[in-house]
């Protein structure tokens, strides 16, 4: 582990596209989130954070989800302007995943007629989609390397605690993580 008297590691974690799944995953770090409050600080996360607007000067970013929205796509530019390294978090940012189902049926336009206007009794666009309240779909769903370049790819869905944990802890010695072998790299 890292010196306690080095500067922390200014940490965060983004979710765009997805079910949160990398998220609960991590959180299975159990004892180990407590080891590593010694060593980061958390300055941007969906999991128990308040901050709105995503910080300058991040160290590492775990990004979770696919790239489905105007929102994310957005996000996900301003956190690669101000992140050193980016990991790629779950198989949904690193290849689409259930999130990319979505592309197989056409495009955004298709999908939400067919969602909205077929398959539902009112058989119109809700106010929320057709007045601007929610983000603008992207014509398909990208993994987030399509956007932004990716420093690691941590594959899994979700990637299991240990291999979060193989994954951070020799970040915490200024170290990359040897992403190889199937307990490293196994999709699903």
């Amino acid at each position: 582990m890292a010196q306690e008297t080095q500067e922390k590691i200014r940490f965060a974690t983004i979710w765009l596209a997805g079910c949160s799944g990398c998220h609960m995953s991590f959180l299975d770090l159990d004892e180990f989130l407590i080891e590593l409050t010694k060593y980061v600080d958390v300055v941007f996360s969906p999991v128990g954070s308040d901050v709105k607007d995503y910080p300058k000067n991040v160290d590492v970013c775990l990004i979770e989800g696919a790239v489905a929205n105007q929102e994310n796509l957005e996000l996900l530019e301003k956190v690669r302007q101000n992140t050193k390294l980016l990991i790629a978090f779950g198989d949904c940012a690193v290849t689409t995943n259930v999130t990319g189902i979505r592309n197989q049926k056409g495009d955004a336009q298709t999908i939400l007629e067919r969602g909205y206007k077929e398959l539902t009794e009112e058989h119109q666009l809700p106010q929320q989609i057709t007045g601007g309240i929610l983000p603008p779909l992207l014509p398909r769903v990208l993994p987030i390397h399509e956007v932004v370049d990716i420093d690691l790819f941590l594959p899994g869905c979700p990637p299991d605690a240990d291999r979060i944990k193989a994954a951070i802890a020799p970040l915490l010695e200024g170290k990359l993580p040897e992403m190889e072998g199937r307990e490293m790299i196994k999709f699903g």
